[in-house]
Order: structure tokens, then sequence, then C-alpha cells
């Protein structure tokens, strides 16, 4: 492994792409190692349930809210299926996208079958995307069930797909959930632990996992195992369920400072706003995953 601008470059990115995975590096970092991923991949994930309801804003109905808040808002990458790149991207070209490569829908239950999402777009039809437009397409990603008797497949797709992006110089992350009959606890914090080193050893270059959870212990201390285990593979923590902004910054804080993670996934805390408020959330989240920020000042960017 080789460093260029401070940036961990696998040696399985070939030399003619280092320069391009250095810039998206740095691109979708800010050229501070941390992420904030914006995630709008729930589309097909929790269908409409994440997106129209009670307690929603009538923003977030209409799909370009997404894309109106990575436009607007500041933040590394935003995560999306291919489909709707192609549909809204060029009306929004200076966004950095990051393509998610498989998805599936809630409907089947894990009591039904254990999980399994399967491709639904390939590395090339990524690479042809970007080279075909002027879009920022930087990063790929990608989901593992780990405990799912399917977990091999998804094992075997994740490994190929990181090699195939490392090729055309893009970042991946992985999202890796312990899930399916043979987990009794999807949030123990030795099972996260095992989880980001998998996410290691198969060579992701950022790691998406839920933030560990015991009773009576602090999740971000929980979360020291698990940023330890992952080595160079930089963990980033599930933004959850809609709670108030205050806690939601606290928590992120505390997972970078005490924790050890390199930022977070924000979906559901961020679009289920209105686009005032989401950019503003945006705003507060970067400046404590990017700049270093306090909780206090976050909370009054937010609060602005």
């Amino acid at each position: 492994m080789s460093i260029v601008y401070d940036i961990p470059i696998p040696a399985d990115v070939p030399e003619s792409a280092r320069a391009t995975f250095a810039q998206n590096y740095m691109m979708i970092t800010h050229a501070s190692g941390r992420l904030m991923l914006f995630a709008g991949d729930q589309k097909i994930e929790h269908m409409n349930g994440d997106f129209y309801g009670e307690g929603i804003h009538a923003d977030d109905a209409d799909p370009e809210h997404l894309f109106r808040i990575a436009r607007e808002g500041r933040i590394g990458v935003f995560a999306t299926q291919m489909g709707l790149i192609a549909r809204y991207g060029e009306d929004y070209p200076d966004v950095p996208y990051l393509v998610k490569l498989n998805s599936k829908t809630n409907l089947v239950g894990k009591d039904q079958m254990d999980p399994y999402s399967s491709q639904i777009t390939t590395v090339d039809q990524v690479a042809r995307l970007r080279d075909q437009t002027s879009l920022l397409v930087a990063a790929v990603g990608y989901t593992v069930y780990l405990g799912s008797e399917f977990e091999h497949k998804m094992l075997e797709h994740a490994a190929r797909i990181i090699n195939e992006a490392h090729q055309y110089g893009l970042i991946v992350v992985l999202w890796v959930y312990p899930r399916g009959k043979a987990v009794k606890d999807e949030k123990d914090p030795h099972l996260i632990a095992g989880a980001t080193g998998v996410a290691a050893t198969i060579g992701a270059d950022f790691v998406k996992v839920n933030a560990p959870k015991k009773d009576g212990s602090s999740a971000a201390d929980l979360l020291k195992e698990a940023t330890v285990a992952a080595g160079r593979a930089r963990v980033v923590c599930a933004g959850g369920s809609s709670v108030s902004a205050e806690d939601f910054l606290q928590q992120l804080y505390d997972q970078i400072h005490i924790g050890g993670a390199s930022g977070n996934a924000t979906g559901r805390n961020v679009h289920q706003k209105s686009l005032e408020e989401a950019v503003k959330m945006c705003n507060a989240i970067s400046a404590i995953t990017v700049d270093n920020a306090d909780v206090q000042t976050a909370v009054r960017i937010y609060n602005e």
C-alpha cells in the first residue's frame, strides 16, 4: 500500500487509476479523511415509508428533494441508485455521487427468508456513466448481510466489486449488517467489530455499520472495538431513525471522538426535513465530521 497526498491507496489500484482514486478520496472527504455520506438509497430499501407520512415533510415525497439537498447542502458524497442519477444527475452536475450496486425492498421479512440483496448494477455500467457524462461519480456501494445463509454470495460479489472498482479509481463503501436467523443480536458490539474486520479483509475503503448497543454501556465506547478491527478501512455509522438534531449531533461527535469513527452515513435524519432544514442539518453534520467543530457550534449552524 502506498500513500499519495496522505491518502491510503490500495495496491490493487493500478498506476493508471491512482490519481483518480486520490482525487475521488480527496473530494468526498473534503481532504479530511472523514466521510459525510448522504444516504438516499432507501427509495428501494424502505420504499415510500421513509418518504411520505406522519412526521415527514411534504418535500420528501419527490425524489428530486434528495438531489436538491445534495446540491445545496455540504456533503461528502450522495449515495443512491443508478436510475435516479441517470434521470436527475445532469441537472445536478456538481454533486459527488456514490452508486449503490445492490438493493432489496423490506417486503420479505426476516422470518420468511434470510436477507439477500442481489447486484442490480455493475461496476462497468457505473464507469460508463461516469465516462460518457460530466457527472462526479466517485464511488460505489454494496450491502453484505453477514449471518445470512446467502452471505457467501454477497461476500464473493463484494470482493469482486472492490477489485473492479479500484481498477477505475472508484472508492468503495460497504454496508455490512449482521442479519438473519443465525444472528441473535444485530447490534452486539463484538459482532459489529467482526463485521468491520470482514470489510477490511476483502478490501473496502469505508465500511458502514450500525452503531453497537449494549445495556448499560456507551455506544461510542462500544464502537472502539469495531474501529480498531477495521484497520485501514474507515468506519462510518448509519444514522438510523430520526431523532432530534441535538441528540443526533451529540451522537455523531461521540462516535468520532470517542469511538474512532471516520464519519457518518445519514439519510432519514436529513431528507425527512424541509429543504431548508435538511440543508442546515447537512451543514451541521459536516461541521463536526469535516471541520472538527464541537457540538455547540454544529447546533448553532442548524438553528441559524
